[in-house]
């Protein structure tokens, strides 16, 4: 947005990327309650805006681009009602089940006690996934295997929901899926639909999937549209499954607009939908604006008017690698803030942008980490993910104090990933059937 437009932000800390943008671009910003519709509504009266993005989950939930809109300020983002795609679990899962069947796991939702036992005993020893139905930042999925030993640990965690959320709070409960993960984040005016390359998450937080979930310690895509352990016939039924929902959605009379970042496993039997995000992923958001070579704010234009094409977001056929920096104590434990220096203009001139997330300048070269979340971000783009890969870490191992996942980008464990899908079977041989819900 800076490069071709004048930047105002209103955030909740003082990011030093979006300061320095928002200034570099003769602009300004403001710190407060992102999630205060008449306060962001007031910002941009105040700065007399053209046109506005709204891109993180819970300022979508709270209404924000509603209040927009309803003063009369061009946005790019879903209303509230358009978003409940990604706040409300049960919901999505519903829609999915309309548009889609052949995708959803078999799941149960449960609003009590009993009902969690019942769900958990309906699986038998098949492994189960538990889901909160509202937002969790991207940390409140558990999964049998890696977060939870047994089923009685699950019921537990399932529970433990319930009565974190009062009354009317339900949970999901749904069959564990043996597949490989992979998002779309596909760019949407509410009819057409722009897909860009698959992406991939690294959701845990250490090397080899191990550890705790976390809002994601980097993404990757490749030069091309799949992933390693993809076969093109993924790619084009999660695309199929997007454009289905998008148009549900809108007969309904939700607006949406925007991106529909959706989380997909790549199975032998097809395409299983894990969830939707009315927004860009993170950490996916810079692999693929990494790889836009055009005018934002003309594709935001685009959008809000309803012209949008697949001409409006051209992509550079490179792999793309983004690298989380974290706090020691990131997804572990509540921990002090983390003293850091970091020379950007010599990483950028090393090839690797910088983008700072739960950070604060201090001084030249010097910052400091916002609570035990994650701190910045390394992203690059080039012709192999390989070379990509020895460009981000050679610029990562210059950062004292800060940890990050050695395996981000290793093709090695891709291939690896391979495994979990599994040759392709016969249409309808060995399908899930999803219960009513």
């Amino acid at each position: 947005m800076a490069e071709h437009s004048e930047l105002h932000a209103f955030m909740g800390h003082e990011n030093p990327s979006i300061v320095r943008h928002a200034a570099g671009s003769g602009g300004s910003y403001a710190t407060g309650d992102v999630c205060d519709p008449q306060a962001v509504a007031e910002f941009a009266r105040s700065r007399e805006i053209d046109l506005a993005m709204v891109s993180a989950d819970e300022p979508l939930a709270a209404g924000v681009v509603d209040a927009l809109l309803a003063q009369g300020t061009r946005t790019v983002g879903p209303t509230r009602a358009g978003a409940e795609i990604e706040w409300n679990k049960v919901f999505a899962r519903s829609l999915l089940a309309e548009v889609a069947p052949e995708a959803v796991p078999r799941m149960y939702v449960a609003r009590g006690d009993g009902e969690v036992r019942e769900a958990i005993a309906a699986f038998g020893t098949a492994p189960v996934v538990v889901k909160p139905a509202g937002l969790t930042g991207g940390k409140g999925v558990k999964v049998m295997g890696p977060h939870l030993a047994t089923h009685a640990e699950a019921e537990e965690y399932a529970m433990s929901l319930l009565a974190r959320g009062g009354p009317g709070e339900s949970v999901l409960v749904e069959e564990k899926i043996v597949g490989a993960e992979f998002t779309i984040q596909a760019i949407s005016d509410g009819r057409t639909v722009v897909f860009p390359p698959a992406t991939y998450d690294y959701p845990y937080r250490y090397d080899g999937d191990e550890g705790p979930g976390t809002g994601g310690m980097g993404s990757l895509s490749m030069a091309g549209t799949t992933l390693p352990f993809m076969t093109p016939e993924h790619y084009e039924e999660a695309c199929s499954i997007v454009e289905r929902i998008i148009a549900r959605l809108a007969e309904q009379g939700r607006h949406f607009s925007g991106v529909m970042n959706s989380g997909f496993f790549a199975t032998a039997d097809g395409v299983k939908v894990i969830e939707f995000n009315a927004r860009f992923g993170d950490p996916e958001c810079m692999n693929i604006m990494s790889l836009f070579e055009g005018n934002w704010p003309e594709v935001m234009q685009s959008i809000s008017a309803g012209t949008l094409t697949p001409a409006d977001v051209p992509l550079r056929a490179e792999a793309s690698l983004v690298l989380y920096l974290v706090s020691p104590d990131y997804a572990l434990r509540p921990g002090p803030a983390v003293e850091f220096t970091l020379q950007e203009s010599r990483l950028e001139q090393e090839g690797c942008h910088v983008f700072f997330s739960s950070a604060v300048q201090t001084g030249e070269d010097a910052f400091r980490s916002v609570g035990t979340s994650r701190a910045l971000a390394l992203a690059t783009v080039a012709p192999t993910l390989e070379q990509a890969r020895a460009r981000v870490v050679g610029c990562a191992r210059s950062v004292p104090l800060l940890q990050w996942r050695g395996d981000v980008g290793d093709e090695r464990y891709l291939q690896g990933l391979s495994k979990l899908v599994g040759p392709r079977r016969p249409t309808g041989e060995g399908s899930l059937v999803s219960n009513a819900l």
